[in-house]
């Protein structure tokens, strides 16, 4: 008999999970307004060149935040933590937090 491999995260680490998710949320926006502040601080650009690289990067940015924060979910958990590791959201004492299980999961990732 077959038995189907649950996707779901452990209910411990779904909880460790919902802490930091809003954690790597603002570390994540920092990272973003980091770089639009680089850009705009670029004196050899135009304004305009500013502008338009601005939106590029929050165009580029808004659609790697969806696919890591949005629809928090228990099933689609462990795949957003492991994007959210790769993008080097957590640190390594949040990451021990983590079952064994998930852990080896997501560090066999690269960053």
């Amino acid at each position: 008999m077959l038995h189907a491999v649950s996707l779901d995260i452990p209910e411990p680490d779904w909880k460790i999970f919902r802490q930091l998710h809003q954690v790597a949320l603002q570390r994540y926006c920092k990272q973003v307004l980091s770089d639009i502040q680089r850009i705009t601080s670029d004196v050899s650009k135009t304004p305009h060149q500013q502008y338009l690289d601005v939106f590029a990067v929050i165009r580029d940015r808004n659609k790697e935040l969806a696919t890591m924060f949005d629809d928090m979910r228990r099933s689609t958990a462990r795949f957003q933590l492991s994007l959210i590791y790769s993008r080097g959201l957590l640190t390594e004492d949040e990451l021990q937090r983590f079952s064994q299980e998930t852990r080896e999961m997501i560090s066999g990732l690269p960053k």
